[in-house]
């Protein structure tokens, strides 16, 4: 892929440039915002700094994800200044992943950068992630090195934890996978379907799918004003995440084999259970222990309802596999120049 966002170097009047081949590239950056209404004024006159060395065109797509506060009316205002600025506004708060889903769906970038709309990620860090995008990497995403001179320890400490786990679970050695802050190729997010907060989880859906991924330090910032969207009741989320995860990056395709693997042992066990119990009353004594006789009984039952729940999940995952996709988000009105691909529902 051509280098399509160079920084300006400075052509001087005796330099005629060539005529482009094709339409130059377009960088897309995606913010969800919900109730930052003191950050999008000061947040979009920072990457608007930024973009200005580029030589590339640039589009801002800011989601306002349900916000009950002025959030919106800021964006609105925004999008009349600005016309490089589009605002996709949810009928309610669908929370992150949707929010990102639908910026997704309505860039036309062929790089996408993501960001929080809380300031907590620094614009200036953009250049370095396009960087490592122009590199070679699919998906560039950021590292709050310093995270922990910024957050406390009961936010700092959950996510190493966490982050621990999905290094694990994913098998890609990703530091900081809870940022938002990234960039994307497009046929990277394209090929995605993302759906309840599996935003975090981005990298490792893509790796598995052949991407290549690379970390850079980001700058890590204090919230500039507003509340904090996250607490420690994430962590258990996260949990409950990572065995979607594991399921989505091994099992999706081919549901029965998880099922399988729980069901077969099962009845095996009852199975054998029986057998036993069988051999006794008929070649040794007539008196069997009802209690290993229910248990065999509880074990093979068990596990012909795994396997039978493994049947079902994949008879489903065939269904939904050649059914459309639905979109976890519901717009309301879009303002500004989309890509067009979704309608306001």
């Amino acid at each position: 892929m051509p280098t399509a966002f160079k920084l300006e170097t400075g052509v001087t009047s005796d330099e005629a440039p060539a005529a482009p081949a094709t339409e130059p590239s377009v960088l897309s950056v995606v913010v969800p915002f919900h109730n930052e209404e003191g950050n999008v004024a000061i947040l979009h006159g920072r990457l608007a700094a930024v973009v200005a060395t580029f030589a590339s065109p640039v589009e801002f797509v800011y989601v306002d994800d349900g916000s009950t506060d002025t959030t919106g009316a800021c964006l609105e205002r925004l999008a009349a200044s600005d016309p490089r600025v589009v605002v996709v506004t949810l009928r309610r708060n669908f929370g992150q992943t949707a929010a990102l889903v639908a910026g997704f769906d309505l860039s036309r970038g062929d790089i996408v950068i993501t960001l929080d709309g809380d300031l907590q990620h620094a614009p200036e860090d953009i250049p370095a992630l396009l960087a490592a995008v122009e590199a070679g990497a699919d998906v560039a995403s950021g590292w709050r090195r310093d995270r922990a001179s910024i957050d406390p320890w009961l936010r700092t400490v959950p996510s190493r934890v966490a982050n621990g786990l999905i290094r694990r679970v994913s098998r890609v050695p990703l530091r900081d996978f809870g940022t938002t802050f990234k960039a994307y190729r497009r046929e990277v997010i394209d090929d995605l379907e993302l759906h309840g907060e599996l935003h975090r989880f981005i990298p490792a859906l893509a790796a598995a799918r052949g991407a290549v991924i690379t970390e850079v330090p980001i700058q890590s910032l204090q919230r500039h004003s507003g509340k904090s969207h996250y607490g420690i009741g994430r962590t258990w989320g996260v949990l409950v995440d990572l065995i979607v995860l594991k399921f989505l990056l091994s099992y999706v395709g081919k549901p029965l084999r998880a099922f399988a693997a729980v069901g077969l042992p099962l009845f095996a066990v009852g199975f054998l259970v029986a057998l036993a119990v069988t051999i006794q009353f008929y070649f040794f004594t007539p008196q069997i222990g009802y209690g290993n006789l229910i248990f065999a009984a509880l074990c093979m039952i068990m596990g012909v309802q795994f396997l039978g729940m493994g049947l079902v999940a994949e008879l489903g995952a065939r269904t939904y596999a050649r059914s459309g996709k639905q979109r976890p988000y519901a717009v309301r009105r879009i303002r500004g120049r989309a890509r067009g691909s979704v309608k306001p529902t």
